[in-house]
């Protein structure tokens, strides 16, 4: 879910910042986002139907490379189906499927807090007509759930933060140390009763290293030029893509625009290696790698139930991160299952739960492993496509 700068650019950097400086002057360099893109984290204005509401928080959800791949059907009177939307998949860096399963996880998490919110219960149920196979390539429209609304709801206290979350993708403050007592809160926030297992630390003894995994990981994707061209592929560059799509890696950035404005992009091909943007991007990763102010991450079981279930608790991670001021970042990197990522696969499990990588659903696996700290300024929402585009018809 880290991905920055990485598009290449035709022309010279002196051009391109004379023309920065010639919009800028024009008045047309905002580095936010239009309006319209962000307008779900206004909240479900408009909408009055209970399950309409809920998909309306629930869309705000975290997910991989932000595809948003949820699909929902209200046909059913009383029930909400969730799928996957099959062209909102990774192949190259989630060939498993496993981060876009996390992704609908973290959506129920939401939607149940939302139901819960106006006074409604959810019963989920897994995989109504079986798992997904163990190949993204062999997917098939089968439901991810079936949820079934019963009277009652308790509302979360966590619930408050739907609207306010944030994924921090900036270098952290390093003159602020993020204390134990923080990270255990961050720990204790995810549901009960399941397999997973939370861990983290702030120990600086330990950080180098996890550092130095999490900026590996990063050039290796960076140098793997299929990994390298899904996120290519993915990009919005300023205002009319960001909103025409409303989803993928937004750049809105003054630099960027005013390139943009020129022609000057080259989405053909991953950056040269030593080519300014191939710098430009590794500096961006280097930076979030080492500006590290510590780690959390979520692991247990690899069945499809667990992968969803690993949502579930990183997306009440992140509330209580937002409750408690401080960034929660992923770096997803080193926990990416295609052939090249295998040493920093290994190395992940082994820094963090003292074993070697899985080689079974049942043996433990990290699914989320995340930065912490505190952001040195203001964190965007990031856009969401227009609630209609979720409902399968």
């Amino acid at each position: 879910m880290n991905r920055r700068n990485f598009i290449r650019l035709a022309g010279g950097g002196a051009i391109a910042a004379a023309a920065a400086g010639t919009l800028a002057a024009c008045g047309v360099l905002d580095s936010h986002y239009p309006a319209e893109a962000v307008e779900a984290w206004q909240g479900p204005v408009g909408e009055t139907e209970v399950r309409r509401r809920a998909v309306a928080y629930a869309i705000t959800a975290p997910n991989s490379h932000n595809l948003q791949p949820w699909l929902v059907d209200l046909r059913e009177d009383g029930v909400i189906t969730l799928r996957t939307d099959p062209g909102r998949v990774l192949p190259q860096t989630d060939p498993l499927g496993r981060q876009i399963l996390i992704g609908h996880g973290a959506f129920l998490e939401l939607l149940g807090m939302a139901l819960a919110e106006q006074g409604v219960a959810s019963q989920v149920l897994l995989w109504p007509q079986g798992e997904m196979p163990a190949a993204l390539k062999d997917w098939d429209d089968r439901p991810v759930a079936r949820i079934t609304l019963q009277p009652g709801g308790q509302p979360d206290p966590l619930f408050a933060q739907v609207l306010l979350r944030y994924t921090p993708k900036t270098d952290f403050d390093t003159t602020r140390a993020v204390a134990p007592a923080l990270l255990a809160q961050l720990l204790n926030s995810a549901p009960a009763n399941t397999p997973l297992r939370c861990g983290g630390t702030v120990n600086a003894d330990q950080l180098p290293a996890l550092r130095t995994l999490c900026w590996e990981s990063a050039r290796v994707e960076l140098l793997t030029p299929r990994t390298m061209m899904e996120s290519i592929h993915l990009t919005r560059v300023g205002p009319a893509e960001i909103l025409q799509h409303r989803d993928g890696i937004s750049i809105n950035s003054p630099f960027v625009r005013a390139v943009s404005a020129l022609g000057m992009f080259d989405r053909s091909a991953p950056p040269a290696e030593g080519s300014a943007a191939y710098k430009n991007a590794m500096g961006r990763f280097e930076g979030h790698s080492s500006t590290a102010m510590g780690f959390v991450w979520i692991s247990g079981p690899n069945t499809r139930s667990d992968q969803v279930r690993a949502g579930r608790a990183y997306v009440r991670q992140q509330l209580q991160a937002t409750a408690l001021g401080v960034g929660m970042h992923p770096m997803s990197q080193a926990v990416q299952e295609f052939a090249e990522m295998a040493p920093h696969y290994e190395r992940v499990h082994q820094l963090v739960l003292g074993r070697p990588a899985p080689r079974t659903p049942q043996d433990p696996t990290v699914q989320m492993f995340c930065r912490i700290g505190y952001p040195q300024g203001e964190v965007p929402a990031t856009p969401r496509r227009p609630l209609a585009r979720f409902m399968h018809t």
